[in-house]
């Protein structure tokens, strides 16, 4: 943690030249404002500094533009790419004319679900490990008009570049066998050995990092656990490092959870577990060595999925992830040990520290901010109301009978059904005014407006091929 005066140090004693201000929009891409050094001050940290949050997507009208960012000095980052000497800083906004934080803006409402588990007495930190995974491509095109819409994806590592003439020595990860080849099958081992050591240089601690099960350049580069808003501010340095240092090198990286056909798709499987006073509350006598808490805590997050889904798998694209088959958690069920189920139970460690609950739909599409609080709040929801997961389902849910099937949840099967769920179920988000109606409300009304009825007003490619001689 820093306070203003050793930021001001920190820039003093590394030549910072400029101060790169950062803050999340509310469908998740980070926005930037750059200052001259010399602007920033120590006041700046309580005064703010002011910016048009019309033109942001999501944020306010163009009659209430007017924002203040107020700069956060906990955590001061050098940038690693820029020529000048450049300063990256969280922002948080405030409204100028009230002094309140602003409802609509994501790193609030992950620091208002911190305050709120603090307040409820039941633990002081909540604990999230964020696995993403993502695809390293070479080229990519696509365009959609009145008259024509496609894509086109070149990868080197892609199976259908057979013909290419030039750039092709045969070594291609087959459709769902990327997991865990040794170069030069892998590719990328260089590039993403050169991602992780940005993102140390950054100051985010990495686990691991390999090739991932898709073809096509598919990675994972693993963070170590951290505090909730920590963790959200971690996930933004990694897409930013993993993006920028792929286009170095002239390629470029991509967190779609779904760009290739018959593949696997990108996830961000989420572990979480609480703490009190430095002990670790999932740690217990219960099913695979939890507590009688974090049972609880599943039980929220099975309980409120459904909703869920609209923040954590909060694209269109994401429901062509979640789908049999491909090994993402589409049934709604807990197990130990079994990646098939929708919260899982790591046993690698009988540690206590190490017991924690992996929750798999999410994927990186997501605002971290947004997806973290509100898995939050549903555990904390299914603590306070005792919720009962249930019996675990230790069984591969994939090979279950259609009877079995029958009996198990699901998740939603497309963003409006999700949307649907949550416009239902999300008086759990707004406990403590971590979440507020406002955002809610347009959440769903932005989504819905700018995703769901701009996908399902075009006529999709392959429907030429369905219906064009009918």
């Amino acid at each position: 943690m820093s306070t203003p005066k050793q930021v001001l140090e920190f820039c003093a004693k590394h030549d910072v030249q400029f101060v790169d201000l950062r803050f999340m929009d509310l469908p998740g891409v980070w926005q930037h404002m750059s200052f001259p050094i010399g602007q920033l001050k120590e006041e700046s940290f309580s005064e703010g500094l002011g910016f048009d949050a019309s033109s942001i997507r999501g944020w306010q009208s163009i009659h209430e533009s007017d924002m203040l960012l107020m700069p956060d000095p906990a955590w001061p980052v050098l940038d690693p790419f820029t020529s000048a000497p450049t300063l990256i800083l969280f922002g948080d906004a405030v409204d100028p004319v009230t002094a309140q934080p602003y409802g609509r803006d994501p790193r609030w409402v992950a620091k208002r679900a911190q305050d709120y588990l603090q307040a409820s007495g039941i633990a002081d930190t909540a604990c999230f490990g964020a696995e993403a995974e993502f695809f390293i491509f070479d080229n990519v095109r696509f365009d959609q008009r009145e008259n024509h819409g496609y894509f086109y994806i070149d990868a080197e590592e892609g199976r259908w570049n057979s013909g290419r003439e030039d750039d092709n020595l045969g070594y291609r990860p087959r459709f769902k066998e990327g997991y865990f080849p040794v170069p030069p099958t892998d590719h990328y081992q260089d590039l993403r050995s050169e991602m992780v050591l940005k993102m140390q240089a950054a100051g985010l601690q990495v686990e691991c990092h390999h090739h991932e099960v898709a073809t096509a350049g598919q990675a994972e580069i693993d963070l170590r656990f951290d505090t909730l808003l920590k963790s959200a501010d971690s996930m933004q340095l990694y897409k930013y490092i993993a993006k920028m240092t792929a286009y170095q090198y002239g390629k470029t990286v991509t967190f779609m959870p779904k760009p290739l056909f018959q593949d696997n798709g990108s996830g961000m499987h989420t572990h979480q577990s609480l703490w009190k006073d430095g002990q670790p509350l999932f740690a217990g006598d219960q099913y695979a060595g939890l507590s009688q808490l974090a049972l609880y805590y599943i039980g929220g997050l099975l309980k409120h999925a459904r909703a869920l889904a609209a923040f954590i798998a909060p694209t269109t694209n994401s429901y062509k992830r979640l789908v049999p088959g491909y090994e993402a958690p589409v049934n709604l069920a807990y197990s130990k040990r079994n990646r098939s189920a929708a919260c899982r139970i790591p046993m690698y460690s009988s540690s206590p520290k190490s017991k924690r609950v992996e929750f798999r739909p999410p994927d990186p599409s997501c605002n971290t901010y947004l997806a973290f609080a509100a898995m939050l709040m549903a555990g904390l929801d299914g603590v306070k109301n005792k919720l009962d997961p249930g019996q675990p389902l230790d069984k591969d849910i994939f090979e279950l009978s259609a009877e079995e099937l029958a009996l198990v949840p699901s998740m939603p099967g497309a963003l409006d059904e999700s949307l649907d769920e949550l416009a239902q179920d999300h008086a759990f988000l707004l406990a403590g005014g971590v979440f507020t109606q406002d955002l809610i409300d347009t959440w769903i009304e932005y989504k819905r407006l700018k995703e769901v009825d701009a996908i399902r007003l075009r006529p999709h490619p392959y429907e030429f091929a369905l219906y064009y001689d009918i």
